[in-house]
């Protein structure tokens, strides 16, 4: 019996994934035949299919090991939080007038030439919130 599941992730963009194995259960033949029609970033779905390349493992089977991953834990296999950013910086934390604040005092900060090579700040930013 096939099953159609539909899931939208991020950008539109279609991909079709037949997973048609066989595998072995204790004993028993199970054929896999679902067809699950996923929308994910494009870009994201090159990336991880770079990844999984390098890894010789297809995509649908990545896909497999995921969903068994799932049932095997009862849940997502991996914390699903929000990432806790300091108040400081949250602006969901913050009013307008607060927002305003902050970016005037980063534009004189510009103007006056105290400034930090991007790459380094991210990584001081990710050593001290890592």
């Amino acid at each position: 019996m096939s099953e159609n599941v539909s899931y939208r992730f991020g950008l539109i963009f279609a991909s079709n994934y037949n997973v048609v194995t066989m595998v072995s259960n204790g004993g028993v033949v199970m054929e896999k035949t679902t067809t699950l029609n996923l929308r994910v970033n494009p870009e994201l779905k090159q990336d991880a299919e770079s990844v999984l390349k390098r890894l010789g493992i297809p995509m649908s089977t990545a896909v497999d090991m995921f969903l068994n991953q799932i049932v095997l834990v009862g849940g997502i296999p991996f914390s699903v939080t929000l990432p806790n950013a300091p108040e400081s910086i949250d602006a969901t934390k913050m009013n307008g007038e607060q927002i305003h604040s902050k970016i005037q005092r980063g534009y004189e900060s510009y103007k006056t030439g105290r400034t930090q090579n991007a790459a380094v700040a991210f990584e001081d930013f990710r050593k001290s919130h890592g």
